[in-house]
């Protein structure tokens, strides 16, 4: 199964629950108030994305002058993609790692690690990069948001539920089902923002895939974009970064030590079988 239709049916799903959820708890008005609420939080999260996330980071944008050489490898890059050339930022830090960010290709932006330029060959960056390009390309952003808007309203459905808990708002006392009312509306309340969470970062690890393939495409080498991988993995566990959790997804390794149990709702698939799956296409590109 393709990645874009693991992608279609994980938001279908997403929406699925939203919608069965919401009639559950809030009915037509409540999944209403509850989907504005979502949506206008992170209307404003997704219109200043490249600018929160660039700024969370610390990266400084460079010119052509300053880093010619990664400069030179976006343009080429963006050329073959047939997107604008996304500005160039150098993140401070000597963890190797980068990320991309913007709302569309017109407003978009690529950051590395001083670590991953002093790291990488070129061709390896030529991968990294190549990888980055391709969530400009595919519009990750954009994707990330609606799930995230679907993720957001279910949650904001959970709390509804809960106050209505609270205040005595899910059947009256006489009703002789309202135990097993009480027991369903609890499930809802601790289960939906669960699954929804499940979800979203499903939908995550396989735009995470495709960028793989797409990048490995674009750059014409899957063996570069596998090798840059390994020394990324192995350079992230041994010196993590410093970074917000709330933009630990946009990297492209986890800058993040995770446990077994955080592993089920991380943003990123294992390393080894993205990996892996490089490797088979390299026969094949």
């Amino acid at each position: 199964m393709s990645n874009i239709l693991k992608t279609f049916i994980f938001l279908a799903a997403l929406t699925g629950l939203f919608m069965v959820v919401g009639q559950a708890i809030g009915g037509q008005r409540g999944m209403v108030l509850a989907f504005v609420l979502a949506g206008g939080m992170n209307f404003f999260a997704y219109w200043y994305s490249d600018k929160m996330a660039l700024a969370m980071s610390g990266a400084k944008e460079v010119s052509e002058a300053q880093a010619p050489e990664l400069h030179s490898v976006v343009s080429n890059l963006a050329m073959k993609a047939g997107l604008p050339k996304p500005r160039v930022f150098i993140i401070p830090k000597q963890t190797p790692n980068a990320f991309a960010t913007g709302r569309n290709p017109e407003h978009a932006a690529v950051a590395v690690t001083d670590g991953l330029l002093k790291l990488l060959n070129r061709d390896e960056l030529e991968g990294v990069l190549a990888h980055e390009m391709s969530h400009i390309k595919n519009r990750d952003i954009l994707i990330s948001s609606i799930a995230a808007v679907i993720a957001g309203a279910i949650g904001y459905l959970a709390n509804m539920a809960q106050w209505a808990l609270i205040f005595g708002g899910f059947g009256s006392r006489d009703d002789d089902d309202n135990g097993a009312g009480l027991i369903g509306s609890l499930a809802v309340m601790i289960i939906a923002p669960i699954a929804a969470a499940l979800i979203q970062m499903a939908i995550s690890r396989s735009r995470e895939y495709l960028a793989d393939a797409t990048g490995a495409k674009l750059c014409h080498c899957p063996m570069s974009l596998a090798s840059a991988l390994k020394k990324l993995e192995d350079w992230n566990h041994r010196l993590p970064m410093d970074v917000n959790p709330s933009t630990a997804q946009m990297y492209i390794v986890n800058p993040l030590t995770a446990s077994t149990m955080a592993r089920l709702f991380s943003t990123h698939p294992p390393t080894q079988e993205r990996i892996k799956r490089l490797l088979a296409m390299a026969g094949r590109v």
